[in-house]
């Protein structure tokens, strides 16, 4: 190959001695592609045949169990709700405003209006307003709460053919691996449902108040954020339980959550109901911290002080006393009918299995003796 020496911008290569324009070669080979190009378009496109929507294959009837889980939500979704809470604030220009919250679930009691819920989905709010399943909201007002169950009533007031009040189950005889159904609104997907199974019985969790819930039932049935307050269901689609908390390393759904059972809820509600607070039954005294019996090998609960006038004054207990040789422990819980009392949760518990008025019978270590006592429980604030 060699080139014509004219100048730079205008070499090109001459073949075998013949020259032919570069320009008229590249146009050919343009012209030849694009001829192509037309064809085989609309070659293909000529042979194109129209393309129905493929035949339906028949489905027949849904499984029993998809049936049964569909009748269960049309049956228990009417009595959830949808709660959104807010603050009462002032801006930078000193105008009052009203700031979002936060949103949880809860379900109707009955059909005055009174709906359950978490405690905390209420706490520190100004404002709630509930949200029915037919999507008419309603401001609500604060009945009463107990947040050492995280529990709180609130009451609406909603035409009585609005409110579809929620079946009532039982949470003693619950029995691990049986089929459990939650619905609420996570992360604001109002009437959610998902399913799942009762995972462990008998848990513990801790309140907003760091009070120990005992009983809890776990699930792992998906509770997420928003969550919070909706009814747990069993197969017949009664209340089993309060969803009430997850366990999560990240925060989201991790298959375990956590819900407060239904036996401690209507022992609860009712009270809040009629006098506003939880009666509580209790003995009238102040015991000491855990760690002080604990740093010399005891178990148990130690009085420190017996209110005066009180149900402990009445049957005789003795409170820790400062003698001239010193410290003289008072008596020493460590029964509650018959139940072994290794610290103050223990002894708290034993209380909420009992209503004012009743009487229990307890174990004390007196003088290092073991006694028997009885107490008429008392109310307690």
């Amino acid at each position: 190959m060699t080139y014509e020496e004219t100048n730079f911008s205008s070499r090109r290569p001459v073949r075998g001695g013949a020259r032919f324009p570069f320009g008229q070669l590249l146009l050919l080979v343009v012209v030849a592609f694009l001829a192509f190009r037309v064809w085989a378009i609309g070659g293909f496109a000529s042979n194109q045949t129209p393309a129905p929507p493929r035949e339906i294959t028949p489905r027949g009837e849904l499984a029993p169990f998809e049936q049964d889980t569909i009748n269960l939500f049309r049956q228990a979704s009417p009595s959830v709700v949808y709660i959104r809470t807010s603050e009462i604030g002032q801006n930078w220009y000193r105008m009052t405003v009203e700031v979002p919250r936060g949103t949880g679930s809860g379900f109707l009691w009955d059909n005055r209006g009174h709906v359950v819920t978490n405690y905390h989905v209420i706490q520190g709010a100004d404002r709630a307003v509930v949200v029915l399943s037919d999507q008419s909201s309603w401001p609500a007002s604060l009945v009463g709460a107990e947040p050492n169950k995280d529990l709180a009533v609130l009451k609406i007031e909603a035409p009585t053919d609005q409110l579809s009040a929620i079946a009532v189950g039982t949470s003693h005889d619950l029995q691990v691996g049986q089929f459990v159904v939650a619905i609420g609104n996570p992360f604001g997907f109002d009437q959610t449902l998902t399913t799942g199974v009762i995972s462990g019985l008998g848990r513990e969790i801790e309140s907003v108040t760091r009070r120990v819930i005992k009983d809890v039932i776990q699930t792992d049935a998906a509770i997420n954020p928003g969550n919070s307050g909706g009814p747990l269901l069993d197969s017949a689609g009664r209340l089993i339980g309060v969803n009430t908390a997850i366990y999560s390393p990240s925060g989201a759904y991790a298959g375990i959550g956590f819900a407060v059972p239904v036996d401690t809820v209507n022992r609860i509600v009712p009270q809040i109901l009629e006098f506003g607070q939880v009666q509580r039954a209790g003995l009238g005294v102040t015991i000491a911290a855990d760690h002080v019996l604990k740093r010399s090998g005891q178990e148990g609960v130690l009085i420190v002080e017996v209110t005066r006038g009180s149900a402990a004054e009445r049957a005789g207990l003795r409170p820790t006393r400062q003698t001239r040789s010193g410290v003289e422990l008072g008596d020493i819980i460590i029964e509650v009918d018959g139940t072994p009392v290794r610290r103050g949760e223990d002894l708290l518990s034993a209380m909420d299995r009992h209503e004012v008025g009743q009487e229990v019978t307890l174990k004390l270590l007196r003088g290092g003796k073991a006694v028997e006592q009885r107490v008429q429980l008392q109310q307690i604030r």
